[in-house]
């Protein structure tokens, strides 16, 4: 291990900021969601735009990147971002309350609200990606990803749960205490979890920053912008970035609407059934993660070997994400025979190797092209990832419900979905096959000596490199 990487200790605090950014948006984007259609009686659009207007407002991320990248610093991006998620959180929730009584006043304020939340995660998600990125040695990426991810679900989980027993019996005064509470405990978590993380180099290290690293800074946004988008691998992985999410995320809000028109499950079962999809995520995470580094690390795999698996992990999760689709086409025309919890397991494996081993691959690029663009170039790719989500959930309601004029089986109607998805990830494998990860550059902003097969470059020489 490097001199100035973490160890499993600093990537669990880093997951622990990962955490306490997942508890704050699951109760905006779930929780405040069941009110406003359930006990407010509003129509189910609202809180369906103000989430899409908080996926909007992560356009800012290849700006944010930028800034941290100027300053070569990402803890005060990290903290600013999550100071202004928590008021966003807290915001959000006094805005629903002020709905009952007063719905122009609540709603201008929940547009507020969710502009801050937007904009919070923009700033802290993608500069904790950054860090991770330049922190962590390239044999350990895919397990940091899974470990960040993980607690970022345990902090999904552990919110909603507790969150739920503190909510009953439901009053707007109690919605607003426990929003407020959990949003500025997470914040005070952040602080205890980032401090000293980092280090006082500007790097992230504990060394100065070089004078050649402070000029590259020095360019406008659009300049940096424009010279992460000049570079071939980094469009061409932003396109698969967008590509592969959208065909991940269309099923998100059809598949328990699915199960419950074509197979009678009852809701109480159909939740169960997304417990289940996202076991099938975890377990694809965690395989992925003792693959690309307790393997190969036996291995003593070079880095051009460890990057030729992550990237065979990535199509291969896009395949099988093809595959896994392709089988809910079949259920959507059979109906019950068709073994669908199980199918939707293998949905969810599927999907958590492609996504894990990709996100592997994002943190391995980073540092490739340009040099002290890692903000930028993640903030694109999370900005793709954002705008994907918002519209791939949406679009598969639209194409839901456009099918069904057309096609009069409701099964029918999924199933073109499904096969449409099914399309979409045999898109994105084949751009994953074009994936390329310089293993000479990957590290190229690290005062670290690179593994002896590693061809050594001076970070100028590299950065050309990676825009031939």
């Amino acid at each position: 291990m490097g001199a100035n990487t973490i160890g499993w200790i600093g990537i669990v605090r880093l997951g622990l900021v990962q955490a306490a950014l997942g508890a704050i948006v699951v109760l905006t984007t779930s929780t405040l969601n069941r009110v406003m259609v359930v006990e407010l009686a509003l129509p189910a659009i609202l809180p369906g735009a103000l989430v899409a207007l908080h996926f909007a407002m992560q356009l800012l991320r290849p700006r944010m990147g930028y800034g941290s990248d100027v300053g070569q610093r990402r803890t005060p991006w990290i903290i600013g971002g999550m100071a202004t998620l928590a008021v966003g959180g807290a915001g959000a929730a006094v805005a629903t309350a002020f709905m009952a009584d007063h719905f122009a006043a609540g709603l201008s304020l929940a547009i507020v609200s969710f502009v801050l939340i937007g904009g919070g995660v923009s700033a802290a998600g993608t500069s904790l990606l950054v860090l991770l990125a330049k922190r962590v040695d390239e044999h350990r990426r895919a397990a940091a990803a899974t470990v960040v991810w993980i607690m970022m679900i345990a902090g999904f989980a552990i919110t909603a749960t507790l969150a739920g027993k503190w909510l009953d019996p439901y009053s707007p005064e109690r919605l607003v205490t426990v929003t407020a509470g959990v949003s500025l405990a997470a914040f005070l978590l952040t602080l205890v979890a980032i401090w000293r993380v980092e280090g006082t180099g500007g790097t992230g290290s504990n060394q100065p920053e070089t004078a050649g690293v402070a000029e590259r800074a020095k360019p406008g946004f659009r300049q940096a912008l424009a010279e992460v988008w000049s570079e071939p691998d980094s469009r061409h992985f932003t396109i698969f970035v967008f590509v592969s999410m959208l065909a991940y995320s269309a099923q998100d809000l059809i598949l328990e609407p699915f199960a419950g028109a074509i197979f009678a499950f009852t809701p109480g079962e159909s939740t169960k059934l997304s417990g289940v999809q996202h076991g099938g995520v975890l377990a694809g995470m965690l395989l992925v993660a003792f693959a690309t580094s307790v393997l190969a690390r036996g291995q003593r795999a070079s880095r051009t070997r460890r990057y030729a698996s992550l990237k065979a992990w990535t199509i291969g999760g896009c395949v099988a994400s093809a595959l896994a689709l392709a089988g809910l086409v079949c259920a959507g025309m059979f109906g019950l025979p068709w073994p669908l919890k199980e199918n939707v397991f293998l949905m969810g494996l599927a999907n958590g190797v492609f996504s894990i081993a990709a996100i592997g691959s994002m943190m391995a690029m980073a540092g490739q092209g340009h040099a002290s663009r890692e903000g930028v170039r993640m903030g694109l790719w999370g900005a793709a990832q954002a705008i994907a989500f918002g519209v791939g959930g949406f679009l598969g309601t639209v194409l839901s419900d456009l099918a069904k004029l057309v096609v009069s089986a409701p099964g029918g109607a999924y199933s073109v979905v499904f096969a449409l998805e099914t399309i979409g990830f045999l898109l994105a494998a084949a751009l994953a096959v074009r994936i390329r990860i310089d293993a000479g550059s990957a590290d190229q902003n690290r005062f670290s000596i690179p593994d002896q097969d590693t061809p050594v470059f001076l970070p100028s020489m590299q950065a050309a490199k990676g825009n031939d």
